[in-house]
């Protein structure tokens, strides 16, 4: 049992020295990092983090500057019809499901939080369309509260690097957070995002070129 134990702790160091490893190299390639999603306040990020689902983060900054300057605030959304929110932002897709959600969570915010977005979790993931990983990057990227919001890249590259298993998007978010210090989550899900984006895509990947996956990548990725 005693060595079973010391097993785990030697596992759970090693695999915080390699975070280590990785933050440095992120954050030499990513010193600056935007907020991929364009938007000007916590309502207008919301909406752009709800229209970003399945879709792409170019498509949903190609739509939201007509949208918004129809609609930017939860009180000027609920004047729209669904049909014409759905009639703008139909090139992001599922538009008849997002626009709903936009115009309902546009008229919870008014009648329970004085038409601001709530800076609570529970608050957050309660509006229409909007999960964990919505309410996440709102409360990291809008207010600032430690969140580590997990997308594709994000679930691709914590397996690939050896940081998580790979089960889960769940699982995966608790083994980053574990690993990496809290004050650094805000900077390192968006530093992976790029990084994912930018060297180590989902296909058409070379590992031995990969800055991190090189030096810290699983060994099944080397397997031909």
């Amino acid at each position: 049992m005693a060595k079973a134990k010391q097993t785990v702790r030697t596992s759970s160091a090693s695999k915080k020295n390699k975070a280590a490893g990785i933050a440095a190299i992120l954050e030499s390639l990513y010193p600056e990092i935007p907020i991929p999603l364009e938007h000007h306040d916590p309502f207008t990020l919301l909406v752009a983090v709800v229209l970003s689902a399945q879709c792409t983060d170019v498509r949903v900054n190609q739509v939201t500057p007509h949208l918004f300057a129809k609609a930017g605030t939860p009180q000027e959304m609920v004047k729209l019809d669904v049909a014409e929110i759905e009639h703008i932002i139909r090139s992001c897709g599922l538009a008849p499901r997002k626009s709903k959600s936009i115009h309902g969570l546009s008229e919870i915010l008014l009648e329970k939080y004085n038409g601001r977005v709530p800076q609570d979790f529970d608050a957050l993931e309660a509006l229409p369309g909007v999960g964990h990983k919505t309410a996440s990057v709102v409360m990291s990227q809008a207010f600032g509260v430690p969140a580590f919001p997990v997308d594709t890249h994000i679930h691709r590259l914590a397996w690939r690097w050896g940081l998580s298993d790979g089960k889960n998007v769940e699982k995966t978010e608790r083994d980053l957070k574990a690993v990496f210090p809290q004050e650094h989550w805000n900077r390192l899900h968006l530093q992976i995002i790029y990084f994912g984006r930018e060297y180590c895509p989902a296909r058409g990947h070379n590992p031995a070129a990969c800055p991190i996956c090189s030096k810290y990548g699983r060994k099944e990725l080397f397997k031909k």
